[in-house]
């Protein structure tokens, strides 16, 4: 039985990812196709455009067979923690290849590269050198994808999981839309600025609410009434960067304004957000210290194929939560605690509340 995967954001779902789906599909012709997603927060360190619902649910109905949830603390870290754990829950999940979209498309580079000593790595942080330049001074400049697929490799290997790419068809970063498949960046920017994005997914009811600058008062709030003593001990607020944050909210006049500030040769803006994410949040690094890895599969949604691979996994005695109460009391915590942020723009919160702990999805 062959069962593939892909690690995923959907963020939102567009064409593009449905070009990587099909091409799986004609090339390779999985029996199951598992999806790994993160959740309400992504790993650039921002909200999702639409919640993790909805991006499951299109994902299933366009090709995907299972989807699979990336717990919130990992879906909101640098590439080698969010492709580990991503990696490790497919593993779990009994997938023996992953296919993941590269810029390059060089799979015999990027094998290569991720056997590149990286003993270095954190020698350049102390440094004061941002995690970019240090991946760049390591491996030479790489685009994210590919930064993501060498870890994927990395991860892969060693737990006997294939791994192939696809080309992209769109560049990561790329902010205009095109005729053909307009990145995931594209599109949001095509929503946030009030422009035509219909063509490019299949998503049509994406909105403005959830972007950074709509969260910045509670930002705003946490920095000017915290202590840096307390803020230190949050999770990614390391090197004293929550003076450099608390300094920099007393001057700025928006949140982008603020960001700009912020960035430097240390802090990239994806580093800067992650790390306000875990401000909304609250996350300590006591109680991420404290995680044991996750040991099991949340399931977002499902078709008929991806409800007998959870039968099989089951019956292999992987810990399936397609409850609520059936997540690890830790992980539960910091996800009810992430839809409590996530939903802070919204004026009828409810409904997104309840949303954490219904039932997956199951389409047919």
């Amino acid at each position: 039985m062959k069962t593939f995967g892909i690690i995923c954001e959907y963020n939102p779902f567009h064409y593009g990812h449905l070009h990587h789906i099909q091409q799986i599909k004609k090339i390779h012709n999985p029996d199951v196709l598992v999806c790994v997603m993160s959740s309400n927060f992504v790993q650039r360190g921002e909200p999702a455009i639409i919640n993790k619902w909805e991006r499951a649910k299109t994902a299933v109905e366009h090709g995907v067979d299972l989807v699979i949830e990336l717990p919130f603390i990992y879906s909101v870290q640098s590439a080698n923690h969010f492709a580990q754990a991503s990696v490790e829950l497919l593993h779990l999940a009994h997938v023996d290849t992953i296919v993941f979209g590269s810029e390059t498309n060089d799979i015999e580079k990027l094998n290569q590269l991720a056997l590149v000593d990286t003993s270095l790595f954190n020698t350049h942080l102390k440094a004061g050198i941002s995690s970019a330049k240090a991946y760049e001074q390591i491996y030479g400049e790489l685009d994210p994808n590919d930064i993501l697929g060498m870890n994927y490799i990395k991860y892969a290997s060693p737990l006997n999981i294939n791994t192939y790419s696809i080309q992209r068809t769109n560049q990561y970063h790329e902010t205009t839309m095109n005729e053909i498949h307009s990145s995931a960046s594209a599109i949001r920017n095509a929503v946030y600025t009030n422009h035509a994005y219909e063509s490019q997914t299949p998503m049509k009811e994406l909105s403005n609410t959830f972007q950074m600058k709509n969260y910045y008062p509670y930002i705003k709030t946490l920095l000017l009434t915290s202590d840096p003593p307390v803020l230190s001990k949050l999770f990614l607020m390391d090197e004293g960067i929550e003076n450099l944050l608390i300094k920099n909210i007393k001057i700025a006049n928006s949140y982008e304004e603020f960001i700009q500030l912020c960035i430097s040769k240390r802090y990239t803006k994806a580093k800067i957000q992650r790390t306000l994410v875990h401000l909304m949040n609250q996350t300590t690094k006591q109680e991420v210290n404290a995680l044991t890895k996750p040991n099991y599969l949340r399931i977002l949604a499902f078709n008929d194929k991806g409800q007998s691979h959870i039968k099989a996994l089951k019956e292999d005695g992987i810990h399936i939560a397609s409850k609520f109460n059936q997540i690890p009391a830790p992980y539960q915590a910091m996800e009810l605690k992430a839809t409590h942020v996530y939903q802070y723009p919204l004026i009828n919160t409810e409904e997104q509340l309840q949303s954490e702990t219904q039932a997956p999805l199951l389409l047919r």
